[in-house]
């Protein structure tokens, strides 16, 4: 893959998308919001043939604490960077899990390596289609997450990007919606997943979280850019421009942005919030939105 000829394409992305169903949820799920819920994710992890621990071929350890990580953010875990004291801080009592079986339903650990050297593409560009073409599981029994074998010069300018679920919502119309057949899922750079020493803002790991939240829902926190609409989520302080970095300033109406939330671009390190409304508006996807909803009974956990 030309990875050069994408770059600049690649600097603006941070994308959301999903389809739209208002089934009831089956009685044999948990409810979310109320039980705790385990949704099952697999990794397509897309190497260009380096050795295992190498480069993009990242150490199944590695892989196992980004997945840790995600759990210590959406669960609010004391001891953790992923938790808070904030009266709105949530324990959105959603978890992530491994898939346990593969398609064919064997039993496989959630980690699919694939050698994108030895298998030929069409160039699509930097999106869910391309990667997609490597390997794509039913989005209704799995998460795919696609880790990008992407080059170092790309460190800290492309970090993730993710589809979201269309519902009747409000803010739906911000999120960028796929056509029939595209593939939904998401795309991380190999150099932002998981924990690192690299010189960034974007080295713990929080990447995965915030494009979670994009999958199952949400919004950043200043949505289209206006104090009105922005998230819909009324314990997140109004904002009308993206936030970034560690340091809040004021908001709408003079209030103090919340800079740790997660839906913001704010540096890792001060990442450590999802919100009680935000929690809410992440249930509600899972309960009405049909792809998000049958994950709650996949086989392949």
């Amino acid at each position: 893959m030309k990875y050069k000829t994408l770059l600049a394409a690649m600097l603006s992305i941070t994308v959301i998308c999903c389809s739209k169903n208002d089934d009831p949820i089956p009685i044999d799920a948990p409810l979310p919001g109320e039980q705790l819920v385990q949704l099952p994710v697999v990794v397509h992890l897309i190497h260009n043939g380096e050795d295992m621990g190498q480069g993009p071929n990242l150490s199944k350890e590695r892989v196992l604490r980004q997945i840790e990580i995600l759990n210590e953010d959406f669960r609010r875990k004391k001891g953790t960077k992923g938790y808070n004291e904030d009266p709105n801080g949530a324990d959105t009592q959603i978890e992530f899990v491994l898939a346990k079986f593969d398609p064919d339903a064997e039993p496989f650990d959630g980690i699919n390596r694939i050698d994108a050297s030895q298998k030929q593409v069409d160039e699509l560009g930097y999106n869910q289609n391309h990667f997609a073409q490597y390997a794509y599981w039913s989005p209704e029994q799995y998460i795919n997450i696609w880790v990008t074998p992407l080059p170092l010069e790309t460190a800290c300018l492309v970090l993730g990007s993710s589809t979201g679920p269309e519902t009747d919502l409000p803010g739906s119309d911000l999120l960028q919606l796929p056509q029939p057949g595209d593939a939904e899922g998401i795309l991380v750079n190999w150099i932002h997943f998981g924990e690192s020493d690299m010189d960034c803002h974007a080295r713990f790991g929080r990447t995965l979280t915030h494009e979670m939240g994009h999958y199952l829902g949400l919004l950043h926190t200043w949505g289209k850019k206006d104090c009105i609409h922005n998230d819909y989520c009324d314990d997140t302080p109004a904002v009308d421009q993206p936030v970034y970095g560690s340091t809040p300033f004021k908001g709408c109406s003079g209030e103090t942005i919340m800079i740790g939330n997660y839906m913001n671009y704010s540096e890792d390190a001060t990442m450590n919030i999802f919100t009680l409304d935000q929690a809410e508006r992440m249930y509600y996807v899972l309960k009405n939105h049909s792809g998000r909803n049958s994950l709650l009974t996949s086989p392949a956990l």
